[in-house]
């Protein structure tokens, strides 16, 4: 099994050549980025719901009356930015993934392009058109292989950041409550006597 994959991987490279093997390279980091900010994020309750991690050890520590609410505030502020930091590095790096693997692929495809066509012009008048048509096919490939690698990248990355931003949603609205609860019971009071236009 193992081996057939690196037989199909090797004749994927013999094909492309070089930029289908910085794709594939570029897909194996993309895929140890996204296992790894899996575990990151179920380690430290992005998404679950669960009182855990950097936002719930932050909002724990916290001792009223120890500091000025301003001062206080951006103590907490500080430690979820640094929190947040942690937990979103590596996002980049898909980023980067999955906006220049459809452009490596192009770029093959363009080098597959040109070496068709040489090809076709060194063979002069006894041109056979297969040949352009089979180094097209192989030029192709490559742009189809820039975008297996970018489609999954850029879903994932969005996933990843939309679960982070609402986990930050709620720590920023779990540290103002804390922090100035009558303001958040005058607002649930305020909104059931409130009159229908």
């Amino acid at each position: 099994m193992i081996a057939q994959l690196f037989d199909h991987l090797r004749g994927l490279v013999d094909l492309g050549g070089p930029v289908v093997m910085i794709l594939i390279c570029m897909s194996i980091v993309a895929l140890t980025i996204v296992l790894w900010k899996i575990v990151v994020f179920q380690t430290e309750g992005i998404g679950s719901g669960t009182r855990r991690g950097f936002v719930h050890a932050a909002l724990r520590d916290i001792r009223p009356g120890s500091h000025a609410p301003a001062e206080l505030r951006e103590r907490l502020y500080a430690r979820l930015d640094a929190g947040f930091g942690r937990v979103g590095c590596g996002l980049r790096m898909l980023d980067v993934t999955a906006q220049i693997a459809p452009l490596l692929g192009l770029f093959g495809t363009v080098l597959g392009m040109i070496d068709a066509f040489r090809t076709l012009q060194e063979a002069g008048s006894s041109a056979d058109p297969s040949l352009l048509a089979g180094g097209i096919w192989v030029a192709l490939m490559t742009t189809a292989a820039g975008l297996v690698v970018a489609m999954p990248a850029s879903l994932l990355l969005n996933w990843f950041e939309g679960r982070l931003e609402a986990h930050r949603r709620m720590a920023v609205d779990a540290v103002e409550e804390l922090l100035t609860p009558n303001a958040f019971e005058q607002r649930g009071r305020a909104v059931p006597n409130a009159q229908p236009a």
